[in-house]
């Protein structure tokens, strides 16, 4: 082959691993390809790859390899670089230019050194212990400044012990390795210095995510809780779906680094609508709570139909039994109210009737009129029959998914995260089509948005920080979950996933107390296909 025909093929490569570069995500690879990269068009035996820290004024050993010993430090190997960085600066701050990699990142010049033992102007003291130590010859020197493209110096490549291609002697680095590696330190810079800006923005853009969830944590901590407790379900969910074996539909499901990554973001971002949600209603943690539980000024009016009695008592026109029953009465509605007050599973037709009997009730207000006992606002509160919101504020919450949906379709998403309003916007659809806001039925949804739906209710479940309710036990949770398996309301092959991996388990040890956590019959778990 001619020189001008191992140039050739030398520029070819460097083409190749300019494209290998600009596609690399990883960081860590990304500076092993650069430096191998370097090595091999060169015909380096040795190398190092240095990263400058600039707030400590230091050159960090990033990567070392030296193919005749042996050694593979940093980068994917994980092996740990015991050397301290290299100053630039000595204590009075003037400028380290003994050292070669300092010089290099200092002045922005390449450096290249026939023999390092005949050199003049370098302390090479450092490379001379390690000879010493090792049985190394370390000859032939070539380091090149790392430029981005804001012509900042980011690092230092350099080779040590240039091999010729036909007899393996070490020989000096030529002029046409200086230049390729100059070329290849320029293209390794800017493909680093872009992987960090991704980088830094994706961190940025998961730091205002957790910005938006601590701000309704800041506001609601149950349904904080719940923001930061959904995602990690979900992922745990989406794995053992990938882990599904031959008797589940979803045997051979793979999802790629990415796709998991967008449904992390979906799962963090499912309920940032919330953020719009009246405290007061998210929060409510009894029937009769707006900003205080109004329970306390049925407390005042109950002592007032007691003085009542007390004074037509006095008045002769009631006796002392009458007056004792009255009493007893009284006190038996008012920690009735109480008991209606905390939001139950299920309130009886029978309980909600008495509600209304008790509003009947004639007093004489703080206006020194008659009026009923409780107000149409109060009786709509306390005889409500599931949980603690009236029809109303259930609309008010439900409207957070609304506003979810249009927050997150606003938003300008790069293509490797398209799907995430889809995937956040359907955790509360229903298989059959009777969920919300679209009314979508299995068919229309997609894998991420129905195991979304199942984490969201699970973890509702099992929260032991709801103010209105406490955490169920598993085997409770699971119960209710096989049920609405069986009613269409969530996906019956997930839901089989959920149980059959144990992912509740996994979840429980991590969020649930103690005494949550019972020993779960799967016999006995409703619609549960083993």
């Amino acid at each position: 082959m001619t020189h001008h025909d191992d140039l050739l093929q030398r520029l070819d490569e460097l083409n190749a691993i300019g494209i290998a570069l600009s596609s690399e995500r990883d960081i860590n690879r990304l500076l092993e390809t650069i430096l191998v990269a370097a090595k091999r068009i060169t015909n380096a035996d040795a190398g190092t790859l240095y990263l400058v820290e600039p707030n400590e004024l230091v050159l960090r050993f990033e990567i070392m390899r030296t193919d005749s010993l042996g050694i593979k430090m940093g980068g994917t190997s994980g092996a740990y670089i015991p050397y301290y960085p290299i100053h630039l600066t000595d204590k009075d701050g003037k400028p380290n230019n003994s050292m070669v990699v300092a010089y290099v990142a200092l002045h922005d010049k390449t450096v290249n050194i026939a023999d390092a033992y005949t050199a003049e102007g370098f302390d090479f003291s450092g490379t001379k212990n390690f000879d010493k130590k090792t049985g190394y010859r370390s000859t032939s020197f070539l380091a090149v400044p790392m430029k981005n493209h804001e012509n900042e110096i980011i690092g230092v490549l350099q080779l040590i012990n240039a091999l010729d291609r036909k007899t393996g002697e070490i020989v000096a680095f030529s002029s046409e390795d200086e230049h390729l590696l100059e070329s290849l330190a320029s293209q390794a810079a800017i493909a680093l210095t872009n992987r960090r800006l991704i980088q830094q923005l994706e961190d940025l853009f998961e730091s205002f995510i957790s910005l938006i969830n601590t701000a309704i944590d800041d506001k609601s901590p149950y349904t904080g809780g719940h923001c930061e407790r959904v995602p990690i379900l979900t992922m745990m969910l989406a794995e053992a779906a990938c882990r599904a074996g031959p008797a589940s539909p979803l045997h051979g499901l793979a999802m790629s680094g990415r796709e998991k990554h967008e449904l992390k973001i979906a799962a963090l971002l499912h309920d940032c609508g919330k953020v719009t949600t009246p405290v007061h209603v998210v929060d409510k943690s009894t029937k009769l709570h707006t900003l205080l539980d109004r329970i306390h000024l049925l407390d005042t009016r109950f002592e007032v139909l007691k003085r009542d009695a007390e004074i037509v008592k006095l008045k002769g026109e009631m006796s002392a039994d009458e007056f004792g029953a009255r009493i007893r009465q009284l006190n038996d509605d008012r920690e009735f109210l109480r008991h209606c007050n905390i939001g139950s599973e299920k309130m009886s037709a029978a309980d909600q009737a008495r509600v209304r009997s008790i509003a009947s009730y004639r007093w004489c207000n703080e206006a020194g009129e008659q009026s009923n006992f409780l107000s149409g606002d109060e009786v709509e509160n306390l005889t409500i029959p599931f949980g603690t919101l009236t029809v109303a504020e259930r609309q008010i919450i439900n409207h957070h998914i609304d506003v979810t949906i249009k927050m997150l379709e606003s938003l300008p998403w790069p293509k490797h995260l398209k799907n995430v309003p889809e995937f956040a916007g359907g955790h509360h659809e229903r298989m059959d089509g009777k969920g919300y806001p679209r009314g979508l039925k299995r068919e229309q949804m997609s894998l991420q948005a129905r195991m979304m739906g199942i984490a969201d209710i699970f973890e509702a479940l099992t929260a032991k920080d709801r103010p209105y309710k406490k955490g169920k036990t598993l085997t409770e949770s699971l119960v209710i979950l096989g049920n609405f398996k069986l009613s269409g309301h969530i996906d019956p092959d997930l839901f089989d996933i959920f149980v059959r991996e144990k992912v509740y388990l996994a979840y429980a040890r991590q969020f649930l107390d103690p005494e949550q956590i019972d020993t779960v019959d799967e016999s006995r778990i409703p619609g549960y296909v083993p």
